[in-house]
């Protein structure tokens, strides 16, 4: 069964799809106070265009919030378990119980987090009906209506995920817990663990003609004439032509920022801004060029409009930075130094130049950095070069875009190949360690959610008082 953000998220995309909203199902949710609709009414099922089917708290589960979920879940090949009618709404129930509680415990979500949640689910919509304009006139909403009636259901969506991060957070296991559950466990239960591979890279950074910074930075003094004149406003230009595709789409404005979480050079500019009616001058950082506008300051906080532009690369500069490469590569396969040595004294990549070129990533879901990389978490261009090479080997020299959003020029180096094989306590503890760990936070929020539902009020249609639920006390 989905849960968490996976299933939260299928059901909002099913509700805007379709236009339906608690409010405009006949006013309900809206005009009526949720403990005076009339949950247990009996009329014809198919009589009734919506209704209130649940009430979990003071909040409604509508027939129409079921259907949407239903068909998004059809769309998509979503199996749920056991009886649509009896899960989808649980599921439901069970979401708003985590929301409430975090409302009660003040978890917080950053508007930025929920801007790009926002963005992406338009953004996917604007792929599914083939430009902007052809979703609006699905829709009937422009892109800021629609991006207006996400924000609240995504901001859940998150209250959600961040509520369950804290009510596990200090669940842990001890290798004595890892080795007494997997010698308990039925051999043709022990789990796969996918191939993985160690992966070493060394970049370079394109040379970038002085014509082309100068353009960009011409651009920039222009668009700080404009809004000095009067001309236009600040946001209005960066919704147009910044390209930070996230702050880009809220007219540039980030979120409140501490020093350390900016870029160094962004920082030194941006907590130097006194007047919000100026503009800062150019600022050079490793995501491109700046200019920078004061928001507001709170305490060692600040908040600010930006709008990024990057040179564009041509791509005889990127042939050149290939080239270079591969020169490098020749070395070292001829046994001059080593791929090591040389991602540490040639490598523009700064994340990985003090690790001898390893490349790591942070398992989020385990709050772990690991250098065991499956294939669907390499970037796309390394998974392409990897699936053909060689341990030891050391590919050709192609382009790629980084973390930074910049083309560069890379070569790499397979270091370790793990192939796909079962989980065993001496070669794979982490994985079994994982796995172990999330049974033990599965317990915590299956607890978790058996106990609030004792103490959360609950009704619900006759017909679904007969219902195979997934927790115990729905029912009351």
């Amino acid at each position: 069964m989905y849960k968490g953000y996976r299933i939260f998220a299928i059901f909002l995309a099913a509700m805007l799809l379709l236009g339906i909203t608690a409010k405009a199902a006949g006013g309900m949710a809206a005009d009526d106070p949720v403990k005076k609709a009339s949950v247990d009414s009996v009329a014809p099922e198919n009589s009734v265009i919506d209704e209130v089917i649940w009430v979990v708290g003071d909040e409604p589960i509508l027939k129409s919030d079921v259907e949407a979920m239903r068909l998004q879940g059809e769309a998509e090949g979503v199996k749920f378990r056991g009886n649509p009618d009896f899960s989808i709404p649980e599921q439901l129930a069970v979401q708003k119980l985590f929301v409430h509680q975090a409302q009660l415990d003040s978890i917080q979500v950053s508007e930025s987090d929920v801007a790009a949640r926002v963005d992406e689910q338009i953004n996917r919509w604007i792929q599914l009906a083939g430009s902007k304009e052809k979703l609006e006139e699905w829709r009937g909403q422009s892109v800021a209506e629609m991006r207006s009636s996400l924000h609240d259901d995504f901001k859940n969506t998150l209250l959600v995920q961040n509520m369950r991060r804290e009510l596990v957070k200090d669940v842990k296991v001890t290798p004595s817990d890892v080795r007494r559950y997997f010698s308990n466990m039925p051999k043709d239960s022990i789990p796969m663990v996918p191939t993985e591979v160690e992966v070493e890279i060394i970049t370079r950074q394109p040379k970038i003609s002085q014509s082309e910074i100068n353009r960009v930075k011409d651009q920039l003094r222009d668009f700080t004439r404009r809004v000095t004149s009067g001309e236009t406003t600040f946001a209005t230009l960066a919704r147009l032509y910044s390209e930070d595709p996230v702050s880009a789409l809220q007219g540039g404005e980030m979120d409140y920022m501490s020093r350390g979480m900016l870029d160094p050079a962004f920082a030194n500019v941006a907590f130097n801004l006194t007047d919000p009616k100026k503009i800062s001058k150019i600022v050079e950082t490793e995501f491109g060029y700046h200019i920078i506008q004061l928001v507001d300051k709170r305490g060692d906080k600040i908040k600010v409009r930006h709008i990024l532009l990057r040179p564009k690369v041509t791509q005889l500069e990127i042939d050149s930075a290939c080239t270079r490469l591969d020169s490098i590569a020749a070395d070292i396969r001829k046994g001059k130094f080593s791929f090591e040595d040389a991602a540490t004294y040639v490598s523009d990549d700064k994340d990985t130049r003090s690790n001898h070129g390893l490349m790591a990533y942070t398992d989020v879901a385990n709050q772990s950095l690991t250098s065991r990389f499956q294939m669907k978490d390499l970037p796309t261009e390394i998974q392409r070069q990897v699936a053909t090479m060689k341990v030891g080997e050391i590919s050709k020299a192609f382009s790629m875009i980084n973390n930074k959003g910049k083309t560069v020029a890379a070569i790499i180096k397979l270091k370790d190949k793990i192939p796909a094989h079962k989980a065993t306590i001496t070669e794979d503890y982490q994985v079994m360690k994982n796995l172990v760990l999330e049974k033990e936070r599965e317990k915590v929020i299956n607890d978790w959610i058996v106990e609030k539902i004792k103490h959360t009020y609950v009704s619900m249609k006759p017909r679904y008082r007969q219902g195979q639920y997934e927790y115990q006390g729905w029912v009351k």
